[in-house]
């Protein structure tokens, strides 16, 4: 008897086209599991059963009607809780939007619905996306499914653990300093960061409207392209002014050899503090298995990476304070109750809706765009973040993709990232991507051997490569055979196909 954890996102879709199983046998499977293992891992905070099991239904009707079905017929999709869907709450995992019923559908979250998906649910995330580890959700953290003792990482921990628990087969995140790729790297999945642009923002409740990009996870770099294909099929979207057309098929080149490809190599990265001996074998495996692949690899530089952190702790926190000012008790969100004027209201509810994290980097953005700070810190930040890009233009003269770490470490315990800076510190090597925008991608490159926790290495390439990126990170997969499928803790826990 076949179970999920057995099947690939392409697999299931291919399965039910051909009527091996239905899509409601799937969507029943991926319920099965959800129940049986999302007790101690906490990766969802709605499971959407009667969205899942209409939405199968309607796939069933369809094949037997001879109907053509979409490239996702039948795969369980789980959403970010920062994406609109009707039909469920969309809450950012803050008191602020404890009960906020969605009245509209983004359109990343469409897109996969008319590619066939089954939507399962929503997943946790920090509050608003502010965090890396999911610590800040109002309504509970999420374990990592390898090690329930540590964190999946975030903002899109739940994304993540869910994909990695054998759940559900794909998951959409948001990404605005490395929110899929380093949950992704410590959850031992695929996950990947478009080009801005290439993804429809509409309907993503905005963090940081310059740096927030919606992507997929997976178990493979092929499903992962896979729900590429569903999310960029339709071209540009009339609803978001940052959508770019960039409709290729990232499944036609996925095979093609890498041969000749330039691999940009960052030497000084790897002689930084913090960056564990894991890490460093991990990415040494990454080097040898690329030059058995046939592939050069080149010294780069990125002078000003440095400064990334930096930069981005002002970028952000000034467009955060932007984008949630309208979260004020009257118009949308928590409201106080017994307050005796408006000011007290305003003031009490988003004190009191929002957590200590979201009110820190509000806070911080306030300060950072009074009169006083503005040319003080915004406007160096600006161009630190023009002096960042024109490194990356640069290094990309040299090469096709650069090798990067994606986190110095290897998932942490809950608590141990007590201080806020040491937190936002574990974004070093993904921040840069979102201030120039390329594409990031995480793979999996196995288990660390003293933490017995997953490692992956990183993949950025150039603004709209997207498809030559995952190519690059599907022949460095296939090389290594790292993949890790689903958390020995939670496989085998229902999912099976009736």
């Amino acid at each position: 008897m076949a179970t999920l954890d057995e099947l690939s996102a392409a697999q299931i879709a291919a399965g039910v086209v051909a009527g091996e199983f239905s899509a409601t046998e799937v969507a029943q499977a991926s319920l099965d599991a959800i129940e049986k293992r999302d007790g101690a891992i906490q990766a969802f905070l709605q499971v959407s059963a009667d969205l899942a099991l209409e939405a199968a239904a309607i796939t069933d009707k369809n094949r037997a009607a001879k109907k053509q079905l979409g490239a996702l017929a039948g795969v369980p999709v789980a959403f970010k809780d920062n994406l609109h869907l009707v039909g469920t709450r969309t809450t950012c995992a803050s008191k602020m939007l404890e009960n906020y019923e969605s009245v509209f559908t983004a359109t990343c979250v469409s897109r996969m619905l008319a590619a066939g998906a089954t939507p399962m649910g929503k997943t946790n995330m920090d509050e608003f996306a502010f965090g890396s580890s999911t610590e800040s959700s109002y309504f509970h953290p999420t374990a990592n499914p390898w090690d329930t003792s540590r964190v999946p990482g975030g903002s899109s921990g739940g994304s993540a653990a869910a994909v990695a628990a054998g759940e559900v087969s794909l998951s959409l995140g948001s990404d605005t300093g490395g929110s899929i790729r380093q949950p992704a790297s410590f959850c031992g999945v695929v996950g990947f960061k478009p080009t801005y642009g290439v993804v429809s923002r509409y309907g993503v409740v905005a963090f940081g409207s310059s740096l927030d990009q919606v992507g997929p996870f997976g178990r493979s770099v092929e499903d992962v392209a896979l729900a590429m294909n569903a999310l960029v099929g339709a071209g540009a979207d009339p609803l978001d002014s940052t959508s770019q057309a960039y409709a290729v098929d990232f499944m036609s080149s996925l095979h093609n050899p890498i041969e000749g490809k330039r691999i940009g190599i960052v030497r000084s990265l790897l002689d930084m503090e913090g960056i564990t001996a894991e890490v460093r074998d991990a990415m040494q495996q990454a080097m040898s298995a690329f030059e058995r692949l046939g592939a050069v690899l080149v010294d780069v530089e990125l002078p000003h990476i440095g400064a990334a952190i930096a930069a981005y702790y002002v970028i952000a926190p000034c467009e955060a304070f932007s984008n949630l000012a309208r979260f004020d008790g009257v118009r949308y969100g928590y409201t106080e109750p017994h307050c005796s004027s408006l000011a007290e209201q305003t003031s009490r509810s988003r004190a009191l809706g929002f957590g200590q994290e979201a009110r820190r980097r509000q806070l911080l953005g306030a300060y950072l765009l009074s009169s006083e700070a503005y040319n003080k810190y915004y406007y160096p930040a600006q161009q630190v973040r023009t002096l960042i890009t024109e490194d990356y233009v640069q290094a990309f003269t040299n090469c096709d993709a650069l090798l990067l770490p994606t986190s110095p470490t290897t998932a942490f315990s809950f608590g141990q990232m007590g201080d806020p800076t040491q937190m936002y510190a574990s974004d070093l090597f993904t921040i840069s991507n979102n201030i120039v925008g390329n594409g990031g991608i995480s793979v999996p490159m196995g288990l660390g051997t003293q933490t017995n926790m997953p490692l992956s290495v990183q993949l950025q390439g150039p603004a709209f490569a997207d498809q030559t990126l995952l190519q690059i990170a599907f022949a460095l997969e296939q090389e290594v055979k790292a993949g890790l499928g689903v958390a020995p803790t939670c496989a085998g826990k229902g999912g099976e196909l009736a």
